[in-house]
């Protein structure tokens, strides 16, 4: 079993900065894919970005492409994403995933962390 747990939300007004960490526990070595997905209010869940943790290969969605970084800190088991020139659009519950690789369609999940972009 994996573990994830988000942090970091906050309300920020527009143009602002965040910075959110995902802090992975026990079998973390199932996961390579990591990803982050945000659900709006009366929204499908979307994906926002995605890193491999073996070689760090990223995606980004086109909405925060150049706004967005997703980084991991392996020694840490920690991914994070950090969200610049934030927008109200943003504003979403932001949750952390990871696919584990040896069972097919099993999908790990965190609580969430609400992102509230507003002047």
């Amino acid at each position: 079993q994996v573990h994830l747990v988000e942090s970091g939300g906050d309300l920020v007004q527009p143009g602002g900065s965040l910075r959110l960490s995902c802090a992975a526990s026990g079998l973390i070595f199932r996961i390579d894919i990591m990803g982050w997905y945000r659900q709006a209010p009366g929204k499908q869940r979307e994906l926002v970005a995605t890193i491999s943790r073996r070689n760090g290969n990223t995606d980004y969605a086109d909405s925060v492409e150049g706004r967005f970084t997703i980084s991991r800190d392996n020694t840490n088991d920690t991914v994070y994403l950090q969200m610049n020139s934030l927008k109200p659009e943003d504003t979403a519950v932001y949750y952390c995933n990871g696919d584990d690789m040896y069972v097919p369609d099993r999908t790990y999940w965190g609580q969430g962390t609400q992102v509230t972009v507003s002047s």
